[in-house]
């Protein structure tokens, strides 16, 4: 599917889509689908618009005639759960096994590396980002410093240290999380947050220019949360792991 204002498209209720369903056994969205956003200022191109089963759009109300894309795009996925409710969760358990080890992996790698680390994995990154400037201003032909000659001799070294950060901490974060991609926490099934977990995620002068009217509000309590998310329970985890 792609998403598309022409006259064309189909409108994203029931009414809308209940002529093409017949090729879905009936089902209003197929089983399998991938929905195409194009640009906030042209849309979809031609060639995706063509190449498309089905061109879509969310009903609209009042004087507006579009949506940013951000908005566009988590009103489009959540209009389709409302749609057809039995999506929610709709994965097999291959597929849930998967995306927990890509997501469980992703989220103890946040909290794996010292800060140390990030800072030295930060300036091998803008190290490399720099030689590849050179490289850019070299092919466009012009002549190079001496110190970037040098610089560019280095890469090769910055490269290997910062893939062998990146290959442990892959390693560990995978290492750390095995047993709850096995064994997963129960999901969220309201999405009320207790007040611990209501964290205002403001910069402290923000915070003290708004004191006085933010007092007393669970965002701004600063609950300190321990469980299951911390940088040591992941690093433990990863150590336990490795002696086992």
């Amino acid at each position: 599917w792609a998403t598309d204002l022409g006259q064309v498209a189909t409108c994203l209720t029931k009414d809308g889509l209940s002529a093409q369903s017949q090729s879905n056994g009936g089902k209003l969205i197929p089983e399998k689908v991938a929905i195409v956003f194009g640009t906030e200022a042209v849309g979809c191109t031609n060639e995706m618009l063509n190449a498309a089963d089905l061109r879509v759009y969310l009903p609209l109300r009042g004087f507006a005639d579009s949506l940013n894309l951000s908005v566009a795009t988590a009103l489009v996925v959540h209009h389709m759960f409302v749609l057809d409710p039995t999506l929610v969760g709709a994965m097999s358990e291959e597929e849930r096994m998967e995306l927990r080890r890509a997501w469980y992996s992703k989220l103890a790698s946040q909290r794996l590396l010292s800060s140390g680390d990030k800072k030295r994995r930060a300036k091998l990154m803008a190290y490399l980002k720099g030689c590849d400037e050179i490289d850019q201003r070299h092919l466009a032909g012009e002549q190079l410093q001496q110190q970037e000659l040098d610089k560019l001799s280095k890469r090769k070294a910055k490269q290997a240290e910062l893939d062998d950060i990146d290959e442990k901490l892959a390693v560990n974060s995978q290492l750390a999380v095995k047993d709850l991609v096995e064994n997963p926490p129960a999901p969220i099934t309201d999405m009320r947050r207790a007040d611990e977990h209501r964290t205002c995620f403001v910069g402290k002068n923000t915070k003290a220019s708004h004191s006085d009217a933010w007092a007393d509000m669970p965002a701004t309590a600063n609950v300190p949360v321990v469980q299951n998310a911390t940088a040591s329970f992941f690093r433990e985890r990863v150590t336990n792991g490795k002696s086992k």
